[in-house]
């Protein structure tokens, strides 16, 4: 005879893949019909009724953050191997802004959808929840580069934060403007400015002196 406990563990997880399995039908009608449709349009794109949808989401808000979460997770895997693949400081920075470039360019309603929600009451901060994980590997590079020339590393991850809020605001007015310059230039344009400060560690007033080679 089955236990309490298996019967519930079994429905969990029936629930958990039911939402995954909701979740990406909501998804495809974003991309299919825009980023402000209603639970009604979400619910007839999954071939189920709005009373099913309300069964594992209990309202739109909660919808919008499973959808938040899987965007969140395929940002984060499209920028980690663009960056795993380069070597140079400099390529580094290139590779974590195109990869999150070409990430919104090619979802662009899913990404409004996430950031520039319509009609929901705003919980969990799903794009802070991004700019942690980014910024803080973006961190970690700048503090191991900032450790090898002998400076404190301590500065790394406000400086992480502002370069992941830079590109962010950035990106944002690209896809609102509907990308008025193409995004390998864009790429180029920020690296160039941030790679500025980043390359000019040594040179600032309070820094000690140390051995940064850029690499051109």
């Amino acid at each position: 005879m089955n236990s309490p406990d298996g019967r519930s563990q079994r429905w969990a997880g029936h629930r958990e893949q039911r939402r995954a399995e909701l979740t990406a039908a909501a998804i495809a009608a974003i991309r299919a019909q825009g980023p402000d449709l209603g639970m009604e349009a979400i619910a007839a794109h999954a071939g189920v009724s709005k009373p099913v949808l309300y069964r594992y989401f209990a309202d739109k808000t909660e919808l919008w953050q499973a959808v938040g979460q899987e965007t969140a997770a395929g940002l984060l895997a499209a920028i980690g191997p663009a960056v795993s693949a380069v070597r140079a400081e400099r390529d580094v920075v290139t590779a974590a802004i195109d990869a999150y470039l070409a990430y919104i360019e090619g979802d662009p309603h899913v990404y409004r959808f996430v950031v520039h929600p319509s009609g929901i009451e705003r919980g969990p901060d799903l794009v802070g929840d991004v700019v942690d994980t980014v910024a803080g590997g973006l961190a970690r590079i700048l503090g191991d580069r900032l450790r090898s020339v002998g400076l404190d590393s301590g500065p790394a991850l406000p400086w992480a934060y502002g370069i992941v809020g830079y590109v962010q605001t950035v990106g944002d007015w690209w896809l609102r403007s509907q990308q008025p310059i193409s995004r390998p230039a864009l790429s180029d344009y920020l690296t160039t400015f941030l790679w500025g400060g980043i390359a000019g560690i040594d040179r600032a007033p309070d820094f000690p002196p140390a051995d940064w080679t850029v690499k051109k």
